[in-house]
This record gives C-alpha cells, sequence and structure tokens, in this order.
C-alpha cells in the first residue's frame, strides 16, 4: 500500500503520492522523487519540500485541492519542524517503501514489522538500503 494514513489538522487524513502528484511534486521541488526522499531523509530538506509534500499527499489521498491549501496553511505551515517533518517523511516512505504493516502481513515476516520503519529511514540517509535489509533479515533469523 502506497498511502499513509494520519491525524493531520482536524481528523484522521490519508496521503497519496499517486504518479500524477508525483509529477507536480517533482515540478514544484525542482528534484525527482528519489533526489527529494534522500535530501528530506538526510534533513537537507527546504520548507517548502515539506508543506508540497504534505499538500500533494492530500490531494493524492482525494482531498480537494482547496481543501488540502486551506489545511496545509492552517495546520502545517508556521509550525515547529519537529510536528511537519516526520508526517511528510511518512508521507514520502509510503510510496517508496509501502507500508511496512502491509509487507508484514502479506509476507509472514512480522518480525520485521517493529523496526523496519526506521531502519529504512536511516538506511535513505546514508545510502545503504540493502545494508539495513540484510541485517534486519539477519535479526530475524530469515
Amino acid at each position: 500500500m502506497i498511502s499513509h494514513t494520519a491525524y493531520f489538522g482536524d481528523g484522521e487524513k490519508t496521503f497519496t503520492l499517486t504518479d500524477t502528484v508525483i509529477a507536480e511534486l517533482q515540478h514544484k521541488t525542482g528534484l525527482g522523487i528519489g533526489a527529494l526522499f534522500l535530501r528530506m531523509s538526510a534533513s537537507q530538506f527546504h520548507m517548502a519540500d515539506i508543506i508540497e509534500v504534505i499538500r500533494l499527499g492530500l490531494i493524492g489521498g482525494r482531498v480537494n485541492p482547496q481543501e488540502a491549501q486551506r489545511l496545509v496553511d492552517a495546520y502545517a505551515k508556521d509550525r515547529p519542524i519537529d510536528e511537519t517533518l516526520p508526517l511528510a517523511l511518512d508521507i514520502l516512505d509510503a510510496r517508496w517503501n509501502g507500508k511496512p504493516e502491509v509487507l508484514a502481513i502479506s509476507t509472514g515476516l512480522e518480525p520485521l514489522q517493529e523496526n523496519i520503519g526506521s531502519r529504512l529511514h536511516g538506511a535513505a540517509a546514508t545510502g545503504d538500503l540493502s545494508a539495513a535489509i540484510n541485517e534486519t533479515l539477519k535479526e530475524t533469523g530469515l
């Protein structure tokens, strides 16, 4: 699953970076999706990157564009980065890696569910995704 559901603003929202939304995100940020994901994971982002990921994620999650803009204006702009960056990273991670819960359920790899998300974020920052996956598999005995 490529969607992320989280409480944002006034309730639970679904954020999805569809192919169409990714094209707009790349246009707005001037970066390819991979470069944007790595830049944000390494804390090398622009504030507009965070806002656009959240806004476009809402639109991809079927919130109309005017409502998505209203939500980010009210609940993402002028907020602490600690509140908005994790949400933006979770939205990108859902598209990049799929949701870990779905991966664990569909493959029977329940031991991976607990910490795969944090390992993948760290791996994205260092660029060593295969090492993080291999280490996790070794620890779970797979």
